[in-house]
């Protein structure tokens, strides 16, 4: 089956200016992640990769060169242009879950929606859509609780069906099993994969390599630049039990 270019960037570069000295974050990085690939994206510290994860969630803009987004040229937007794009097209998870302490489980996974000026479901809809991605992630006796009352990989899960709910073409997670006792993440990884399956297409930073040798790609940068990109053997096919 022959799958759409999700992401291609082309020479990507960012420049930091620190008084009168340039400091280059990325060098050169080209890259092309197709539709529902699994991806890991690793680096060491200073190495870039956050910086890239910045510009391909329409956080940060580059200095130079292009980035194309669901084949469109997202590169040259300005911030407003670029929170429409986040809100339409990409789906966050982030390692601190990042949920609201005072809403409910169902209440967080609706917030995009809220803020998505095509979004046109009525509060039924919104309601019956985000009780769905729940049970999807096996919370939906959790509905009503808040993030005080469910354990750190339930928090993630919601985090998860909050990711979803406005149908992104690209999922981007940042560390998402980082904060996750072992069990938790497995947990989390399984559901990542079953999104996957799912033709999801999901970008995700990890320092932990057991963690990245299970997605069907790494993209190592080290200096700015790619330093290694390989295929995972058989990451693709992964089983859930």
């Amino acid at each position: 089956m022959t799958h759409e270019s999700i992401i291609r960037t082309e020479n990507l570069k960012k420049i930091y200016q620190m008084g009168e000295v340039e400091v280059p974050a990325l060098n050169g990085v080209s890259i092309n992640i197709d539709q529902g690939e699994f991806v890991a994206i690793m680096g060491p510290s200073g190495s870039g990769k956050s910086t890239l994860m910045n510009i391909l969630g329409c956080l940060d803009s580059p200095t130079a060169g292009e980035y194309h987004l669901d084949n469109k040229d997202v590169s040259k937007l300005d911030r407003t242009q670029l929170a429409h794009i986040r809100n339409e097209k990409l789906g966050f998870i982030f390692q601190s879950y990042n949920l609201l302490p005072r809403m409910s489980a169902l209440e967080n996974v609706m917030l995009p929606m809220m803020y998505n000026i095509t979004n046109h479901n009525n509060q039924q809809d919104m309601n019956q859509k985000a009780k769905e991605l729940l049970t999807i992630v096996g919370l939906g006796d959790r509905i009503d609780h808040q993030p005080k009352e469910l354990s750190g990989g339930q928090q993630q899960r919601v985090a998860i069906a909050r990711a979803l709910i406005n149908d992104p073409v690209l999922v981007l997670a940042d560390e998402p099993t980082g904060n996750l006792d072992s069990k938790s993440a497995e947990e989390i990884m399984e559901l990542l994969h079953q999104l996957h399956k799912m033709d999801r297409t999901i970008v995700m930073v990890t320092h932990e390599h057991e963690i990245a040798e299970q997605t069907q790609r790494i993209i190592s940068i080290r200096d700015g630049l790619v330093d290694i990109d390989k295929k995972n053997g058989k990451a693709g096919s992964h089983e859930i039990n």
